[in-house]
């Protein structure tokens, strides 16, 4: 009855072994000189490093025909190369006379793939597509007119100013238009105070509508006018409130029907309904629902031009996929990506309805690589013809010719440099490599490339992937503390999977530190079970996760000290790193914490409701930091600005003021006029020094007496 204990008991002794290993080695304990030192080499860095990197990336100008391109080079003494390259074979030719050089307005575009449903155009021009009607709203009703004159026809009679009908949508036969009764709801008001205004001697008090959850949303009531009788007919469906009125798709050939899609409050519920727009009936062709959340905001819809279908995407089998759906009989035609694989669609770029293909990005296909490395594909709407073209071992990004026969791609990772090369479209040939990144300059200074690190997960089977950042000075016979830069919004996965150009975590590193960042579950671009893990559980920001990677990490280098590891966080990361000690005050001893959503009732409702479900129940409480701020172990930093509109200032100040009301001792930086960041110039200063004090035991520099 006690076997489970077992690898419980055996994980323990391992640890307590690595433990009384990794004490073995001496600590890094700089002296203050050589901490101020540090300070000084890492400003240098951060000078000098900006402009280390050559040839990372080029801006192809495709010249007419699209036979050939020109490309600039910036070297290091900021002179300027140019290149024209022959597009079948890839030949390079220096360019000596840039007089000659054509500066096409579109070439080297960004291939940025198809807008959202959510942000394509919504016309309100209120005239009939065969222009012979006009439909206009008068004192809240709607009103339908000839175009070439004559009286207006009053077609509702329930609106008014206040409760008012709207957002006039035409059939393509202008047969039918769809109207909405529009039941407003005004957001309420969230302030803040500019305290330091050279206008004013007094405070600024400034205030902004911001919804939070459990908030009411504005109501649409959906109905149907009959341009031949001007009959009002409404829709049988529930009042659509919630995220907007919905945009309608008329079926090809058949105007009498129409679908459009809605998601219910709380996101556990999609569906794609068909209307018939003479009697308001309603069907669903599409009905998804989860007992968890379904990811709203990242579904993708494409209603084909002539054949009534429906290209969409859904994780109802578990992983970010596409699928044909039949516009009029309902249900799904076929899955387009094969049923079983384990992979993610990233982002569709474009649909060739005539060819019946689509070209899309993706993660996870490639066993034995990071699975969230971007490649592109090319498939058919039959789910058969996969291409795949880009091979390598990287994260990619692709921009085409105009006329799409040739791409150039452009990939590297944290730890390779990026590499430019030229393919064929057709197939994914491989033309010619165009250039490899410089880093020669970068590496001069000392500067360490950063390592991709792979360790399980809590389930012990789940790959967490994440990137260490060395000192320049990085000696390997001693202990260093470790800081986590953490962002676990589940909103997507934020570790770099391209090369990174000198950044903050360089930065600190290079005053004693090693610095990590990983991607725990709960985060977006894996799995669903992967991603479900944030269901009403923010609180959890995979710190789990975290901690068994930063622990394997020291089981793999001795020098790795887990009794100082710190972390820093902004936004949803400034609640994670505040939580971290506040949950795990075991592991994580000091946090630096920027304009955190310290509970999820104070942020914003379409943020917050998504991971944390509707209605707000008690579990809103139960996570919140600022409910648990008695838990409070370790050094924290609080920063921010009280110009925030993001997250409300309110959030951070409500947990210092439960904080100080438990007797907890903490420090707090308010920036006068500052948004929604990390703090800036001023507060990563300040983060660096909290943690050279807590974490090196160094006290920092004393800038008010600094020559």
């Amino acid at each position: 009855m006690l076997f489970w204990r077992v690898p419980l008991i055996i994980s323990f002794l391992v640890a307590g072994l690595q433990d009384a290993n990794a004490q073995s080695l001496p600590l890094f304990q700089p002296t203050r000189d050589e901490v101020l030192n540090a300070y000084k080499s890492a400003s240098l860095l951060d000078s000098l490093a900006k402009n280390a990197i050559l040839k990372g990336n080029i801006r192809a100008h495709w010249q007419p025909g699209n036979k050939s391109f020109w490309y600039r080079n910036v070297l290091a003494d900021s002179s300027r190369e140019y290149w024209l390259v022959d597009a079948k074979t890839g030949t390079k030719t220096k360019i000596t006379d840039t007089t000659k050089l054509l500066p096409t307005k579109d070439n080297g575009i960004i291939y940025g793939g198809i807008k959202s449903r959510w942000e394509r155009q919504r016309p309100s021009d209120s005239l009939s597509p065969d222009k012979q009607w006009i439909a206009s709203v008068k004192a809240g009703n709607v009103f339908l007119r000839a175009a070439q004159g004559g009286e207006a026809v009053q077609c509702t009679t329930n609106g008014d100013t206040t409760n008012s009908y709207g957002h006039i949508q035409w059939s393509p036969d202008s047969k039918h238009l769809v109207v909405f009764h529009v039941f407003p709801v005004e957001e309420k008001p969230v302030y803040y105070v500019l305290s330091s205004t050279d206008t004013s001697f007094r405070g600024v008090l400034k205030s902004h509508e911001y919804a939070q959850p459990g908030d009411p949303f504005t109501g649409y009531e959906m109905f149907t006018i009959n341009v031949t009788d001007k009959k009002l007919v409404k829709v049988e469906t529930e009042l659509y409130n919630f995220l907007d009125y919905p945009w309608v798709h008329w079926r090809t050939n058949d105007n009498n029907f129409f679908t459009f899609e809605k998601a219910d409050r709380g996101h556990q519920r999609f569906r794609i309904i068909e209307v018939n727009a003479n009697t308001g009936s309603t069907r669903n062709l599409i009905e998804e629902q989860t007992k968890t959340f379904i990811f709203e905001s990242r579904i993708f819809s494409w209603y084909t031009a002539k054949t009534n279908e429906v290209i969409w995407s859904s994780e109802k089998d578990g992983y970010n996929h596409l699928y044909l759906v039949d516009a009029v009989k309902g249900g799904v035609k076929n899955a387009i990506i094969p049923r079983g694989s384990n992979w993610v669609v990233r982002k569709v770029d474009s649909i060739d309805e005539t060819k019946r293909e689509i070209w899309f990005q993706a993660s996870g296909m490639n066993l034995g690589e990071d699975p969230y490395n971007i490649h592109y594909y090319r498939i058919g709407f039959d789910g058969r013809n996969l291409v795949s073209l880009t091979p390598a071992n990287a994260s990619h990004y692709c921009t085409f010719s105009p006329d799409r026969q040739y791409f150039i791609d452009n990939y590297s990772r944290p730890d390779l440099p990026a590499v430019t090369e030229l393919r064929r479209t057709a197939d994914g040939k491989l033309i010619a490599e165009i250039e490899q990144a410089d880093i020669s300059a970068y590496l001069k200074l000392g500067i360490r490339i950063p390592e991709v690190f792979v360790a399980k997960g809590r389930d012990g089977l789940t790959d967490i992937w994440g990137i260490v950042c060395r000192p320049p000075n990085f000696d390997s016979t001693k202990m260093y503390p470790v800081i986590e830069n953490i962002y676990a919004g589940p909103q997507d996965a934020f570790v770099p999977k391209r090369f990174m150009n000198y950044g903050e975590m360089q930065s600190m590193a290079a005053l004693g530190f090693i610095v990590v960042q990983c991607d725990g579950m709960g985060t977006a671009n894996r799995s669903k079970a992967f991603h479900d893990v944030c269901w009403k559980n923010l609180a959890d920001a995979g710190l789990p996760d975290r901690i068994l990677w930063i622990k394997a990490l020291a089981k793999k280098y001795s020098y790795i000290d887990t009794s100082r590891v710190g972390l820093y966080g902004t936004s949803a990361g400034g609640q994670n790193s505040a939580g971290a000690l506040l949950f795990h005050p075991e592991f994580y001893k000091a946090a630096v914490s920027s304009c955190g959503c310290h509970d999820n009732r104070i942020d914003k409702q379409w943020w917050n409701e998504q991971w944390m479900g509707y209605p707000v129940g008690p579990h809103y409480g139960a996570q919140s930091n600022i409910t648990n701020a008695a838990k409070l172990q370790g050094n924290l930093l609080l920063i921010v600005g009280e110009a925030d509109t993001n997250v409300p200032p309110e959030s951070t100040l409500r947990f210092a003021s439960a904080l100080i009301k438990t007797g907890k001792v903490f420090d707090l930086l308010v920036i006068p006029g500052m948004g929604h960041s990390d703090g800036g110039p001023y507060g990563r200063l300040k983060k660096r020094d909290f943690f050279v004090k807590h974490l090196l035991n160094v006290e920092p520099p004393d800038r008010n007496n600094m020559k």
